[in-house]
């Protein structure tokens, strides 16, 4: 997994509350493999009329938030039915960072396990977030993880993530490697344990 430390790039604001896993990633793309490129049908629903034309006004789709990398979102971003596919929709169409006032739990989980970051700020910072990238979407938004800062033009703002989801991004660990990284331990508990035990441990026949 790409660790994540710092980054500065543009930022979306996409400020709309509750916005859930089958906005994010309409059910009928659950089918799709993810090599197939489902990062284009992000907010598929939102971003598009019925027939197929894109929806001027909706953030993703005006030109000067095109390549951004930091979606600014409203609360509850995320909630819903459980589907690790919407994760990879907003990772895989570029963004590296989700900022809003709170996650779908499960969301967050499934984001921490595939490089993106989530990360809780108030609802009165992401408006002021939101409104300064609306107002100047040229501008850059800096995400330090190391230090847990959000600079936005002449703007600090602090935010929280869960302890265990900043290790393994700071690192690039997935489940796995996060456990290995407590190998010592692990080692050191096996000979205590054998001690202890010696009767748990399988002999050879």
């Amino acid at each position: 997994m790409e660790k994540f430390v710092r980054l500065t790039a543009k930022a979306c604001p996409l400020p709309e509350p509750n916005l859930n896993t089958d906005q994010i990633l309409p059910a009928r793309y659950l089918k799709w493999p993810r090599s197939k490129g489902i990062g284009t049908v992000l907010f598929q629903d939102l971003r598009y009329d019925a027939d197929g034309k894109e929806i001027a006004n909706f953030p993703l789709n005006i030109p000067t938030h095109r390549g951004a990398k930091v979606l600014v979102a409203g609360r509850n971003f995320g909630g819903g039915s459980s589907r690790e596919a919407a994760v990879y929709a907003v990772y895989d169409h570029g963004f590296r960072c989700v900022i809003a006032p709170s996650f779908g739990d499960i969301f967050a989980q499934n984001a921490v396990k595939n490089g993106l970051l989530t990360a809780v700020v108030s609802e009165a910072d992401v408006t002021e977030i939101a409104a300064a990238v609306t107002a100047n979407p040229a501008q850059d938004v800096t995400v330090d993880l190391d230090a847990q800062t959000i600079t936005c033009g002449n703007r600090h703002y602090s935010f929280t993530v869960d302890p265990v989801s900043r290790n393994q991004l700071l690192n690039g660990w997935d489940d796995v490697d996060l456990t290995e990284s407590r190998r010592a331990d692990i080692d050191a508990f096996k000979v205590r344990d054998k001690t202890a035990r010696p009767w748990a441990t399988p002999t050879a026949q």
